[in-house]
């Protein structure tokens, strides 16, 4: 049974609004009423069902590790690849930097994610410290899982070596991209409200709350870790131990440094050619840019749609979705904070969603080994590239929501949850 009869108040991770949630039913969730953020949902089975799925996600991957992944056939000359492969070719061609960036996030991370949901949500015995442990790296790392990038990326090479020769699929492919799906399955079933609220009770507040107002009018702060309900004063949770503030630590600071540096790395990582392509011993090298356009003028149109969106305006637009979010957020103006927020989301959400072109990269580097008739490697524009999307991801996740709406004032806001199927 999953337990929703714990101390019901909860203040909003996004806008710090207190608020009373809901008895639920099986498959309903709450939102908040003041920025809409799901703060909870209510799963049948929490127990058995994200294990359920990380076990069978773990069971994916190890067969997609065991199999070819794609291969390529080019004039009689063949060439095939293993996922496992992929990071020692990079490695080869001395981009370790890249090579270590694939295997954290494309397989060790949801790797550990998957394994982390198991013992959480399987009653195992171990120290409370090592559950809080896996618990806080669970949801900090959740963001960094970027399988379903790597999948997007491996289809949009496939679309690049079609004018070179016939592309195929290997025995792991299936299985990876079932890993794929029952990975995102396991992060839906594993609420984590109710998985904090099974490791260890909340803390008990001894002050009376007021509802339909922020926790910082209160004096009251929210663990940005296990959601808790703490003094302002207390900056350590006496639950998961993770050390806080009423508002994260220098945030637009923090952030604006991110997002300096992040632009000052854009503009070489679109300038200097991200791979080299080898042909009868001709090299070419290639930019960003010049692969959609190369994509487009092959009538590929769709697929240099999706590069143009995702490596171009995706990270161009989120440097200043998130400089406006900085700016407006330190701005005693009147602004539109319901529309700010949802930039924030936006932000948050497809920010990393850049990094398809560098798996792009790395999969047509690995699989086009071909010696003088076609070979294709790595450069450091792609290098460049990545430093740039893992910056901005940071920018995002150092910007505090929470700083849009602490100027709105202490509305004294008395709606219910909206809870839905």
């Amino acid at each position: 049974m999953c337990s929703h009869s714990h101390d019901p108040h909860i203040l909003c991770p996004q806008c710090d609004l207190l608020v009373t949630l809901p008895d639920l039913q099986y498959g309903q969730k709450a939102n908040c009423p003041r920025c809409k953020t799901t703060l909870t949902m209510r799963w049948r089975e929490p127990h058995r069902r994200p294990v359920g799925y990380a076990l069978s996600a773990l069971f994916m991957l190890l067969l997609a590790n065991l199999f070819p992944f794609v291969n390529m056939n080019v004039k009689g000359l063949s060439s095939e690849v293993m996922l496992i492969q992929i990071p020692q070719v990079l490695v080869d061609e001395n981009y370790a930097s890249l090579a270590s960036l694939f295997m954290i996030v494309v397989q060790m991370i949801p790797a550990l994610c998957m394994l982390s949901i198991i013992l959480l949500c399987k009653p195992v015995k171990m120290p409370r410290r090592w559950s809080v442990r896996l618990g806080w790296l669970l949801f900090h790392l959740k963001s960094w899982c970027m399988v379903e990038i790597f999948l997007a990326g491996v289809l949009v090479s496939f679309v690049k070596l079609i004018a070179y020769g016939d592309v195929g699929v290997g025995t792991s492919f299936v299985p990876y991209v079932l890993f794929c799906l029952l990975q995102v399955r396991a992060f839906q079933c594993t609420d984590r409200l109710w998985l904090w609220r099974q490791l260890s009770p909340a803390p008990a507040i001894a002050q009376p709350l007021k509802i339909g107002r922020s926790g910082l009018s209160q004096g009251l702060r929210s663990c940005q870790c296990c959601m808790a309900i703490l003094p302002v004063q207390q900056t350590q949770c006496p639950r998961c131990g993770s050390t806080g503030h009423a508002r994260k630590k220098h945030s637009l600071q923090w952030t604006m440094a991110l997002l300096v540096t992040s632009i000052m790395l854009y503009i070489p990582a679109n300038m200097l050619p991200i791979m080299i392509t080898q042909v009868l011993g001709s090299k070419m090298p290639s930019t960003i840019m010049a692969g959609v356009v190369l994509l487009w003028g092959e009538g590929s149109y769709p697929i240099a749609g999706v590069i143009f969106i995702a490596s171009i305006m995706v990270p161009s637009l989120k440097m200043l979705a998130i400089g406006r979010l900085c700016w407006d957020a330190n701005s005693h103006k009147k602004i539109d904070r319901e529309r700010l927020h949802v930039i924030y989301e936006v932000v948050e959400f497809v920010g990393r969603w850049s990094m398809i072109d560098v798996f792009v990269i790395a999969v047509l580097s690995a699989l086009v080994r071909m010696g003088q008739l076609m070979s294709i490697y790595p450069d450091i524009g792609a290098l460049l590239f990545a430093a740039v999307v893992i910056l901005t991801m940071f920018a995002a996740n150092t910007f505090d929501p929470r700083l849009i709406w602490d100027r709105s004032g202490t509305t004294e806001n008395k709606e219910q949850l909206d809870v839905g199927k």
